[in-house]
């Protein structure tokens, strides 16, 4: 007993010892994490048809007038390079809040049908109605809600299972893909360049008006995500675990719905549903960052890395230039086969 006792001190050390060390790592990953972001903006910035050093390109985000660059980095290159990592901020965050709440890698919004809901509103809107950017915009924000609420009710049974939200958001997925290939059959040539943004996610043709409403989504609802972190982490051990220690289940899983719905919402109106980002942000951040912790901000980290470094492969890794989508799709659709097949290998469900 007196053995017991002596060792307790011992013990409580190691644990203390282990968490700082395992916080210490997060911090230094999320750290790596930021400076990854940075420097692929800084590279956004820098290349391109006319190269320009880092002096030249620091001296126009300042506000110095610099001889082309003034233009090009001031007004083409900056706003592209800011909504690819504010896109890629908000499909992290979103994508591991989906991911974390229904504890499973596939529940992420460009699987289950949400953004796919923004983008055939939004492709309705250009080819039948002729609406303008801006309504088209705010046409794909509502529709997104729209699309997850009617996910969330049809899936919601005593509570909401993953699996059969999962499988309801894929088959409304489906019937969404159908309803733009209809429309796209009946379009004019001049509105399909436009209508093929909001299918692949571009960062082509980026302004300043468009940034703006997507960093206020991306600084408000991004704090909304993470003060419900914790209570996300306690959801995977299941409802009634969660409710036991003081998580209120159902309000904590709508707040987070919105919450996430909106940034898809966002983002996708900005830039087009950037493909497979939400999916692979988290298990990517999960695999770097290790458990006992929160994988939001780590996850949103790789979002912008994944998102900037796509539109650099795009632009310059072949000869002709791709949007980003086409990119994030190609890495993106290889792991969705892989992770299937793991799991009918393992004998689960989805």
């Amino acid at each position: 007993m007196t053995g017991v006792v002596a060792s307790a001190p011992g013990l409580g050390r190691r644990v203390a010892t282990g968490r700082r060390r395992r916080a210490l790592r997060r911090r230094g990953i999320a750290a790596a994490l930021a400076a990854l972001v940075l420097v692929l903006f800084a590279v956004s910035l820098m290349v391109g048809d006319t190269f320009y050093t880092p002096s030249e390109v620091l001296r126009t985000v300042l506000g110095q007038t610099v001889p082309g660059a003034s233009f090009t980095v001031g007004e083409l290159r900056l706003p592209r390079a800011s909504m690819g990592a504010l896109a890629g901020l908000a499909f992290g965050a979103a994508g591991v809040a989906f991911q974390t709440m229904l504890r499973n890698p596939l529940a992420a919004p460009d699987v289950i049908g949400i953004s796919s809901g923004a983008s055939a509103a939004a492709v309705v809107s250009i080819v039948l109605l002729g609406f303008d950017e801006a309504a088209t915009s705010l046409v794909a924000i509502v529709a997104a809600l729209l699309t997850a609420a009617l996910i969330y009710l049809l899936a919601y049974r005593d509570g909401v299972a993953g699996t059969r939200l999962i499988l309801i958001g894929i088959g409304v997925s489906a019937m969404l893909e159908s309803v733009v290939s209809y429309v796209l059959l009946h379009a004019a040539t001049w509105d399909l360049q436009t209508a093929m943004r909001w299918l692949t996610g571009s960062l082509n043709g980026a302004t300043w008006d468009q940034l703006l409403p997507l960093a206020l989504a991306v600084l408000v609802l991004g704090l909304v995500l993470l003060s419900r972190e914790h209570d996300l982490g306690l959801l995977q051990l299941g409802d009634e675990s969660a409710a036991g220690l003081g998580v209120r289940v159902e309000r904590t899983r709508i707040v987070v719905i919105v919450a996430a719905v909106l940034l898809i919402a966002f983002a996708t109106s900005a830039a087009g549903p950037i493909a497979f980002v939400a999916f692979l942000s988290g298990p990517i951040a999960a695999r770097l960052v290790g458990g006992g912790g929160g994988l939001m901000m780590p996850s949103a980290l790789v979002g912008a890395a994944l998102v900037l470094g796509a539109d650099l492969i795009g632009q310059f890794a072949f000869g002709n230039r791709y949007p980003v989508g086409v990119v994030t799709g190609v890495l993106g659709a290889p792991y969705l086969v892989y992770l299937l097949v793991r799991t009918n290998r393992a004998g689960g469900s989805l």
